[in-house]
């Protein structure tokens, strides 16, 4: 898993086959150049990009998909892009390209066969139209991909067990969010059940996750304004070394890429 970028202000991720470099791109919230040039830094094909998920709605996830596709297919790919329909329906974004592109649509429980990887979508809770997480099979491997979500579902804790990578949401510093500057209706609506997981919910269910399989745990969508990146690390390191398990621990950054596994 490649995290090319992860936060509020965009997010992208790629995972990739390490065998054959076949590579599917989970949102795209950052300009097309900032994706090529993540890309170059992973090294990671871009003209192997098959298929493009879409998590929900929100612009952070979405506002730069069109232009992301098309140079991905100047550079000779032909991504498909998945979504749900709840989430075309509510973003013009999507709904753009989906007037220029065919965009197919997925829904909790479906197995998607993309790039020679078997994804599994289940619902996170967010307040978007339809949310969505990701378990991904290759090979007798997996890879759980869950951000944007106020609590673990059962669904999701399931999703996201007996998996090798990890990457896991930990928002925000309940403490931090508590005394930052955003309006009160903002921290009611990151604290929610539809919100964000804070540092503490992501090392609880971490907590329940450890299991033998499990090598790499990455952070993900940390709020620059209601957390930090160390305080983010320091949670699931804590929840990794109270049981003297060994995954590594990392986190993404908004600007900066995280390649693990």
């Amino acid at each position: 898993m490649h995290v090319i970028a992860s936060g509020s202000k965009g997010n992208a991720s790629v995972v990739a086959d390490r065998r054959t470099g076949r590579c599917v791109l989970i949102d795209c919230g950052i300009t097309g150049k900032n994706l090529m040039e993540g890309c170059a830094e992973a090294g990671v094909d871009p003209r192997l990009i098959e298929a493009v998920l879409v998590t929900h709605e929100h612009s952070d996830h979405v506002k730069g998909l069109g232009v992301a596709v098309r140079a991905l297919r100047s550079r000779g790919a032909d991504p498909q892009v998945l979504a749900s329909r709840p989430a075309v329906r509510a973003s013009s974004a999507l709904a753009d390209l989906a007037s220029q592109v065919d965009v197919a649509h997925f829904a909790a429980g479906d197995a998607l066969s993309l790039a020679g990887m078997v994804i599994h979508p289940f619902a996170t809770s967010h307040d978007a139209s339809a949310s969505f997480g990701f378990r991904i099979e290759c090979a007798g491997d997996a890879l759980g991909f869950l951000t944007d979500s106020g609590m673990m579902t059962p669904a999701a804790h399931d999703a996201l067990s007996e998996v090798r990578v990890l990457g896991i949401e930990a928002n925000h510093d309940l403490t931090m969010l508590r005394a930052c500057d955003y309006p009160a209706y903002l921290k009611a609506r990151i604290a929610s059940d539809r919100g964000h997981l804070s540092n503490d919910q992501c090392a609880d269910e971490l907590d329940s996750l450890l299991s033998t399989r499990l090598q790499h745990v990455v952070a993900l969508h940390v709020s620059e304004n209601a957390n930090t990146y160390r305080a983010a690390l320091s949670a699931v390191e804590r929840a990794v070394s109270r049981q003297g398990h060994a995954a590594r621990c990392a986190v993404g950054y908004q600007r900066r890429v995280v390649s693990v596994g």
